[in-house]
């Protein structure tokens, strides 16, 4: 009970640290790191012991649905190639990397243990990349092979993982089998998660017409796809991605837009609770995994988590070395037009932030195996991926805003996208208002047409760049109309009369909260439409 007590209470200080986070605009993964060790430095806090077991299956199945659910299917075809070989090539790459230098730099790591640590340490982070790339201009095409990259390179790194780890815990194991089972690994893998898919696109079509029995079948699907993989001694990780991209696909056509409006709003909570929790546990117990490294002085540890952390960044920039030598026409082959240019591979390589999908690996890490033989470097294994983290997130991600600026990239907008879907949008609509509502009573069609044409005025107001419409022709700077702010303005004054209400007792509560409810979806709404500055 104390332990239950103690997380609700560094719950609340983490929700106090968004706060922080987004009134300084400082991203909120580096800011969580830094509270692990905080917390890991209070005295007196009980050390927290969690079955490794749990820890995997918690956090990793909800962690990658949600990555795939915010994926765009066509995006990720477009750039399945850069993404392939940065999830594959690069995961490799820098898997064997990291375990040849481990192996010779430390001391009685073998080598299934320094495979197992560049297995852990390899793949980045979407969560703690889109938040540090998030508001700096980025192109699309990059910002696609980064989340997509993040994406697979889980499945790929962790596919390396269970490999590594049975290396270790079962004896006999040999690599060409691992060759040979890899492949049957995602083959049924990806098979299962198609599988659960359609399942569950059956379920939502034609069984499931309530918000609530959806909002909860999207979370039991993620962990129903990874438990029946894991039973076929299949990729768990690569079955909850396949069924994530999948329905996420069809989304439009399986939820209603209550579905989808709680779907969001509550796995963004979950997200949220999910990513501070796995750094409080692991601050919690950092306290117990430096007692372990008692056989290691400080100099050697310091000297380890640098050399690691520092090697981890340098081998995504030889990763992408060549990419930068060879002809432009070769890099748009692989990269595509909208994704390649040399400024954007530097921004690529400066982008591998390690985060929680890393540290959730490093703490499942068993205790023990073969019934008595205590796990070989556990603690160690922790603490260098906690380096690693902590190192490619601070130096990484707050110096690149900085390295945007100094390579003079030009911030990319997607503004004149976003007025032409629009655009596209009303005229369609104004059309049907034509071709099908025309003998409807004056009244009803003047309000209806007015509707639309102020969509449509407020979309003139776009601060869309000068030569839009050809040169000479320059709209105005104005990014929102007032217009919108009137609206938003009026609904405070409908808000504060539905308040009175309440606290009166003038009204029903069920009518007042329905009526609240309405309000919020209209602020909503409202506010999406407006353009960033």
């Amino acid at each position: 009970m104390e332990n239950i007590t103690l997380i609700i209470i560094l719950l609340f200080v983490i929700a106090f640290l968004w706060l922080l986070s987004k009134r300084f605009n400082f991203p909120f993964p580096i800011m969580l790191v830094l509270f692990g060790i905080v917390i890991s430095l209070i005295p007196g806090l009980p050390t927290l012991k969690v079955s490794p077991d749990i820890i995997f299956f918690l956090f990793l199945p909800p962690l990658l649905y949600h990555a795939a659910w915010n994926t765009s299917w066509h995006d990720f075809r477009a750039a399945i190639r850069p993404i392939s070989l940065a999830a594959i090539g690069l995961v490799l790459f820098t898997t064997i990397a990291v375990a040849i230098v481990a192996h010779y730099l430390i001391p009685s790591f073998g080598w299934p243990v320094a495979f197992l640590l560049g297995a852990i340490i390899s793949p980045p982070d979407v969560v703690s990349a889109t938040a540090v790339t998030k508001g700096l201009g980025l192109h699309p095409g990059l910002l696609t092979i980064l989340e997509g990259e993040s994406l697979i390179n889980d499945a790929s790194a962790l596919i390396a993982y269970r490999y590594a780890l049975a290396a270790i815990t079962t004896a006999g194991f040999a690599w060409w089998q691992a060759g040979l089972n890899f492949v049957y690994v995602a083959a049924v893998g990806i098979a299962v998660g198609w599988g659960v898919a359609m399942i569950m696109r059956v379920i939502h079509e034609k069984f499931s017409c309530d918000a609530v029995v959806d909002v909860t079948l999207t979370f039991l699907t993620p962990y129903t796809s990874y438990l029946i993989a894991e039973h076929f001694h299949a990729s768990g990780v690569l079955a909850v991605v396949t069924t994530g991209l999948y329905l996420s696909f069809r989304s439009n056509t399986l939820f209603s837009h209550q579905g989808r409006i709680m779907t969001d709003a509550i796995w963004e909570v979950v997200m949220f609770v999910l990513n501070g929790l796995i750094f409080i546990l692991i601050g919690l117990q950092l306290r117990t995994v430096s007692e372990g490294l008692e056989d290691y002085s400080k100099g050697s540890l310091i000297a380890y988590g640098v050399t690691i952390s520092l090697l981890v960044i340098l081998i995504r920039f030889v990763w992408i070395l060549p990419s930068m030598l060879w002809p432009d026409k070769v890099g748009k082959s692989i990269y595509g037009d909208r994704g390649y240019e040399r400024k954007n591979l530097v921004i690529f390589g400066w982008s591998g932030m390690r985060g929680i999908v890393s540290m959730a690996a490093a703490m499942a890490l068993p205790l023990s195996f073969a019934g008595s033989h205590i796990f070989p470097h556990r603690n160690l294994l922790i603490f260098l991926t906690f380096c690693v983290i902590l190192t490619t997130l601070v130096l990484l991600g707050l110096t690149l805003p900085w390295l945007i600026r100094l390579m003079k990239l030009e911030p990319y907008s997607v503004v004149a996208q976003e007025y032409e879907v629009r655009t596209k949008i009303v005229a369609n609509a104004i059309n049907k208002i034509e071709e099908e509502y025309s003998l409807l009573p004056d009244e009803i069609l003047n309000n209806i047409k007015s509707k639309y044409e102020v969509k449509y005025n407020r979309l003139q107001k776009t601060a869309l760049p000068s030569n839009y419409f050809g040169q000479g022709k320059t709209l105005s700077s104005q990014v929102f109309n007032e217009y919108t702010q009137v609206q938003l303005n009026l609904l405070e004054v409908e808000r504060s009369s539905v308040q009175q209400m309440h606290l009166s007792g003038s009204a029903s509560e069920s009518i007042l909260k329905k009526i609240e409810r309405e309000l919020d979806v209209e602020e909503m709404r409202l506010r999406m439409e407006m353009y960033e500055s």
